[in-house]
């Protein structure tokens, strides 16, 4: 028996949907607003770096639009990424930002209900396992306003909302800590390319001459290669949707572009989808080994990410497999640093598309492999580190997310005062 009355979301919470912007106008200009858009919702948090963003001087013009700290937000298109729902919440050092269509903005409108203690409401497991059965749509697969309002949930007062978020939102801190600490090292990481392999200043590069090269002026004793000479790619495929025995039981990591643009990650640890045995064998999908380094290749082009178990991917992916030459990190980087290129490269009339063949035949710059060797062992470190603090995040997520009803069913709760103290 619940402890407390249970209310839906549209008793006590306002919805907005956000504002059709128009892509056409989007800027990447460091003053502009950024924009709150589904694919740069992560889970818990908004992925800032990959947002897009609106010319600052329509800020004013967009009040209605505008988000403020303690908002939360929920993607209603592809509403899910490997982790989980994807949703978040406005943090008080968060940018100024715009809400677009197709993302639900959630404020308390009552005074009954806590605004932090709605944010885990909705981060929670309850509202996931609501939502999950209800998505609709196959080509994209989203929920509605009106569905994320009926959902029903157990409505403390307020002393107690206060209490139970102020327990809950200590996980959010070290969560939004350790995230932190992951943008730390992926800069550190990707400076330490660039100096050494963009703009030639490595350690004793003053002894190396520059010699002329299809790609410019390059140190001397590096090479220029393409793709197909300098290390394997692999495609991929989806297995028959009508085809049940493709599908169920599958044990088989499977990839979407969507993943990578939801998940936002360096490294994926697992696919919201599974294949089967025979799924694989009757597609296009092409099995590769863990920590390959897998890119989108049609319409958003250029989401990279590392897998850490053996996949697979559908056909808008271009996998990239390592070698003694070019090692994991290292191709890893320079694909990063090389999306501008590829982007460039692609072509097509109702999405853009970069070919395999067209890839393979991209040039790639080889430095000494002594050089290469010394960049990998600086910067395996940071990304083991940051794979432990990735996965230190999603257990705190788990934590988290298991403590809102355990605090909610705990019988000491009926003893906290008006004021909060128990």
């Amino acid at each position: 028996m619940p402890l407390w009355p249970n209310v839906k979301l549209a008793d006590c919470v306002d919805l907005l949907a956000g504002f059709a912007f128009k892509s056409q106008n989007f800027t990447d200009a460091p003053g502009d607003v950024p924009l709150v858009k589904g694919e740069n919702i992560a889970q818990g948090f908004i992925d800032w770096k990959i947002s897009k963003r609106w010319p600052a001087a329509d800020w004013e013009r967009m009040e209605k639009f505008q988000l403020r700290a303690g908002d939360v937000v929920v993607a209603m298109d592809r509403p899910w990424i490997p982790s989980g729902l994807k949703w978040a919440f406005i943090g008080a050092e968060d940018p100024k930002a715009l809400l677009v269509q197709r993302v639900a903005r959630l404020r308390s409108s009552n005074g009954k209900l806590d605004q932090d203690f709605l944010r885990f409401v909705i981060g929670g497991p309850a509202f996931e396992n609501y939502v999950r059965p209800i998505t609709t749509g196959v080509n994209v697969p989203h929920i509605s306003g009106r569905q994320i309002l009926d959902f029903k949930f157990a409505l403390p007062p307020l002393p107690v909302q206060r209490w139970v978020a102020g327990i809950l939102s200590a996980y959010d801190e070290l969560i939004r800590n350790n995230q932190q600490r992951i943008q730390i090292l992926e800069v550190m990481a990707r400076t330490l390319y660039r100096e050494w392999f963009v703009h030639f200043r490595f350690p004793g590069h003053e002894k190396f001459p520059r010699v002329a090269s299809p790609l410019g002026d390059i140190p001397e004793g590096w090479a220029v290669k393409t793709i197909a000479e300098s290390f394997e790619v692999s495609g991929g495929g989806t297995p028959s949707r009508k085809e049940a025995s493709y599908w169920e039981g599958g044990t088989i990591q499977w990839f979407a572009p969507s993943d990578l643009t939801a998940a936002g990650t360096t490294f994926m640890d697992d696919s919201p989808e599974r294949i089967t045995e025979l799924g694989l064998s009757e597609s296009s999908a092409r099995l590769f080994s863990a920590f390959s380094v897998m890119m989108t290749s049609r319409a958003t082009i250029g989401a990279i990410a590392i897998n850490t178990h053996e996949a697979c991917t559908n056909q808008g992916f271009i996998t990239c497999l390592p070698n003694e030459r070019v090692p994991l990190y290292f191709l890893f980087h320079w694909l990063t640093e090389n999306v501008p290129t590829f982007q460039r490269m692609a072509s097509g009339a109702t999405f853009k598309e970069i070919s395999r063949g067209v890839f393979k035949s991209i040039e790639f710059l080889h430095p000494t492999a002594a050089l290469v060797r010394r960049f990998e062992s600086q910067v395996e470190p940071m990304a083991k580190q940051l794979l432990t603090l990735q996965r230190q995040i999603q257990n705190l997520r788990r934590t988290r997310d298991l403590l809102l009803p355990r605090l909610l069913s705990a019988p000491r709760l009926h003893s906290v005062d008006r004021k909060g103290n128990r």
